[in-house]
């Protein structure tokens, strides 16, 4: 095994702690460093933190100018926030350090979608300092996008393309349930979409424009759409109750129009324990075009695991990668660290 990467991780909640523990398993990566500001973790080991019984000689900090040193570090991975604005001020410090990032906040899988005058400034500073800037996840970044254009790369022509998410709420946290409006009222439900606080999936404008610039669909005008999924049976997980009648998700959609054409409609209904009203789960991707192609993948890829796995799995393209900021569309296809040569692949 040739030199090993050095990694440092910033955030260590569940997506932050899951990522770090798999980079402990991969001969290739080595953790240098860790940041989180939960005050219990400040100043502990970083194996103590992750549960993994041995002490890793690595102590959390919460300040980061203290191991943000491009001499001991190759890349951070940040796992803090969904939005770009609110990452921006962390991300230009680890830019301006000289260290590549790898950022699994939805928005940044395409940050130009949302945030244009920010991306620009990520991808000016972040070519200023040599260093490359990724934003990935499972969705967006792999199963609404990246997997959709894949299969798209046998047709001779793509008329209009369909995907589906239907996944499981029922393990996240209380404020994925508030995001997404479980347990809520039907009114309720409607008036925290009109005031933004139900937001439903974030990542649909960023996945659509990365459909659309990778084939050339020309999308000019994204739609999105948010309606209850009203529950007619009792649902329960250990931070929210349903009664029927009651919100158990968010059935949320995004089209993607040339004109008045629909090119891209990407649907991603979510809600707590879906079985209980035999819906299964799944990833579903239909490619009308030549030749037509319908996938199905059941029961969903798993969100958090997929996401710590290729946020992971991207470490050595973007160590390797020309400076940048970088969508997944623009490095090579991802693959799991399973041996040395998927640490050296060329770009």
């Amino acid at each position: 095994m040739k030199k090993t990467i050095r990694v440092l991780q910033w955030g260590l909640g569940a997506m932050g702690s899951g990522m770090a523990r798999l980079t402990l398993e991969k001969p290739g990566l080595e953790i240098v460093a860790a940041i989180d500001s939960f005050p219990e973790y400040v100043g502990k080991d970083l194996g103590q933190v992750l549960g993994v019984g041995k002490d890793l000689g690595v102590i959390v900090t919460d300040q980061p100018e203290t191991v943000l040193d491009r001499d001991k570090v190759d890349i951070v991975i940040i796992a803090t926030t969904s939005w770009v604005a609110h990452q921006m001020p962390d991300l230009r410090k680890i830019i301006n350090a000289g260290i590549n990032v790898i950022s699994i906040a939805e928005e940044m899988s395409d940050a130009e979608a949302q945030n244009p005058e920010l991306a620009q400034e990520l991808d000016q500073l972040a070519k200023q300092q040599g260093v490359t800037v990724l934003g990935t996840g499972v969705n967006p970044g792999y199963v609404l996008d990246l997997l959709v254009i894949a299969l798209t790369g046998g047709c001779h022509s793509v008329d209009r393309i369909e995907a589906s998410r239907v996944n499981d709420l029922s393990p996240y946290g209380p404020t994925v349930m508030e995001t997404q409006g479980v347990g809520t009222t039907p009114e309720v439900f409607r008036q925290g979409v009109a005031d933004g606080t139900i937001v439903g999936h974030v990542g649909f404008p960023e996945s659509i424009r990365m459909i659309s610039e990778a084939l050339g669909l020309g999308v000019d005008r994204i739609e999105e759409h948010r309606e209850p999924i009203v529950s007619n049976v009792f649902r329960e997980t250990p931070h929210v109750k349903v009664e029927p009648g009651m919100v158990a998700g968010c059935a949320h959609t995004g089209i993607g129009y040339r004109g008045d054409k629909e090119v891209i409609r990407l649907i991603h209904p979510q809600q707590i324990h879906p079985q209980l009203e035999d819906q299964d789960t799944g990833d579903y991707i239909h490619i009308y075009g030549v030749p037509e192609i319908d996938m199905a993948i059941k029961p969903e890829i798993a969100g958090g695991i997929a996401t710590m796995g290729i946020a992971v799995n991207m470490v050595p393209h973007v160590v390797a990668a020309s400076p940048g900021l970088k969508r997944m569309i623009d490095l090579p296809i991802p693959a799991a660290l399973m041996g040395e040569s998927a640490y050296h692949r060329r770009i």
